[in-house]
C-alpha cells in the first residue's frame, strides 16, 4: 500500500493533511504489528521469533508515539478516544 505515495504532492500541505499523514504512519504500523506477530507464530527458529518479538515491541512503541502525537494533533480526534472509552466502560459495568 505504502510503496506508492497517497498523496498529491502539487496541493499544498495543510493541518488536515498532516492529520492524515499520522493516520497512514498509524496504518503502516499496525500492519507490521500484525505481519511481525505472524512471523512470529510460524517461525519454528527460536532466534528469529526473539527478533520479530523485539521488532513487535519497538513497533508498538512507534504506535504509541504517533497515537500521541495525533490526538495532540486533533482535538475531534481526542473527544473520540474519550467518548468511545465512555461506551467501553459502560459495556465493562453491563457484565
Amino acid at each position: 500500500m505504502l510503496s506508492i505515495n497517497p498523496f498529491d504532492l502539487s496541493q499544498p500541505n495543510n493541518e488536515d493533511t498532516e492529520k492524515q499523514i499520522l493516520r497512514i504512519a498509524l496504518i503502516s504500523e499496525l500492519d507490521s504489528v500484525n505481519l511481525f506477530e505472524q512471523l512470529a507464530f510460524v517461525s519454528k527458529d527460536t532466534k528469529a521469533k526473539a527478533v520479530f518479538h523485539n521488532i513487535l515491541k519497538e513497533k508498538k512503541e512507534h504506535i504509541g508515539e504517533l497515537e500521541t502525537f495525533l490526538l495532540r494533533s486533533d482535538q475531534e480526534q481526542m473527544e473520540g478516544l474519550a467518548e468511545g472509552t465512555k461506551e467501553l466502560e459502560k459495556l465493562d459495568e453491563a457484565n
